[in-house]
């Protein structure tokens, strides 16, 4: 199977007539491409697309309608004022508590199993440590040293974790530490918003270390605690989709889900 990295530029390139079944597309900037004639059966889509067409219709307003309508948690997704927050994580902290419990009825083993090549949900809980520690340790308290060094980083940044004190992403760590070091993270999180003002909410306070984006250094502390926000629900969701397939299909520790149609990069 063929693999393009870093090291690979396409832009421009053109498939016709090209058999891409099951090929695997992970952080990958597909800005402005065209597709004609295509067979998108069963494609599973998952990123940025703002401005994706189909059939010449916008599909990221049907998307977030329709996301919206299953679920009226994501309300805090668009939160604006303290009220607003401090109800919003209360009702993602409701949701991870209910799928922990999940988790916990499950196999041994089962925080530990990646489905095809995903964030194993153990993972998943260190990979929000880091974001909780980047987003709001970092740039809202401006902790000089935000980091734990459970946290796990985001794709694109893997193999950097000396960088940041960080373990491996495939380190053996126990869940009930996992479990430890993310309540605190997430205790940190209600603190801070039990107390927050709208004067602090508007207070600009940077980006992120690893964020290069152009309003990076105007991003202020509501921006921040949206990005936190965006990963709990989404990395939630992830994780929700992942245990379905371990329930559905029986997965044991160590095992990945369906090794033939598995990413043949981590993920």
């Amino acid at each position: 199977m063929a693999t393009f990295t870093d090291d690979d530029d396409l832009r421009g390139a053109a498939f016709v007539r090209a058999d891409l079944r099951g090929a695997s597309f992970r952080a990958s900037n597909l800005a402005g491409v065209r597709m004609r004639g295509v067979d998108l059966t069963g494609a599973d889509l998952d990123g940025f697309v703002e401005g994706l067409r189909i059939a010449g219709v916008e599909v990221a307003p049907l998307v977030r309608a329709e996301l919206d309508r299953r679920h009226p948690e994501r309300a805090v997704l668009s939160a604006t004022t303290p009220e607003e927050l401090r109800s919003g994580w209360a009702g993602l902290e409701r949701l991870w508590a209910t799928t922990v419990e999940r988790v916990r009825s499950m196999p041994p083993g089962t925080p530990e199993v990646s489905v095809d090549g995903e964030f194993s949900f153990s993972q998943t809980l260190r990979h929000l440590v880091l974001a909780t520690d980047g987003w709001v340790r970092g740039a809202i308290l401006g902790e000089a040293r935000p980091f734990h060094p459970l946290g796990v980083l985001f794709w694109e940044a893997q193999g950097h974790e000396e960088h940041f004190g960080l373990v491996p992403l495939d380190a053996d760590v126990p869940f009930d530490e996992v479990l430890q070091v993310r309540a605190g993270r997430v205790a940190m999180v209600r603190a801070f918003l039990a107390d927050v003002t709208e004067e602090q909410l508007a207070a600009v306070c940077g980006a992120a270390v690893w964020d290069d984006a152009p309003n990076a250094a105007s991003m202020t502390v509501l921006d921040c605690l949206r990005v936190v926000v965006d990963e709990e629900w989404n990395h939630h969701r992830y994780a929700v989709r992942d245990l379905d397939e371990i329930d559905a299909r029986g997965l044991a520790r160590g095992e990945r889900a369906d090794d033939s149609l598995a990413d043949p990069t981590p993920g």
